[in-house]
């Protein structure tokens, strides 16, 4: 599939828009970036949660500010329609979100963030 660094942008910033709580509320302490790809030594990935999760209290001193990462590839590589690749989107950056609202692999498995 082709899409532009920009296009792709626009996806993830419609995505963020519509975040349902309670992902919303989480929004504004999170530093969102787009990123072509992980680095190599961390194999696949759609997107990436760095930092401490709010289950965990504040933020340390000293500690960078939490962040999400979300990869044009492979997503762009493996969806093969808009559609797919709006849906994929939306998915990752909840499913980031989730990280940093402190819930594991299950429990976003669970609400379908898998």
């Amino acid at each position: 599939m082709d899409i532009t660094l920009d296009e792709f942008e626009v996806l993830v910033v419609e995505a963020m828009d519509g975040v349902p709580e309670p992902f919303a509320s989480a929004m504004h302490e999170v530093a969102v970036v787009i990123e072509e790809r992980a680095p190599a030594h961390m194999g696949t990935l759609f997107g990436l949660y760095q930092g401490v999760p709010l289950t965990h209290g504040s933020n340390p001193s000293g500690f960078l500010p939490p962040q999400i990462s979300i990869y044009v590839h492979p997503m762009v590589d493996v969806c093969h329609t808009r559609e797919d690749l709006v849906e994929q989107v939306r998915i990752t950056v909840l499913h980031e979100l989730g990280h940093h609202l402190g819930m594991d692999e299950d429990q976003l498995e669970e609400l379908g963030y898998g």
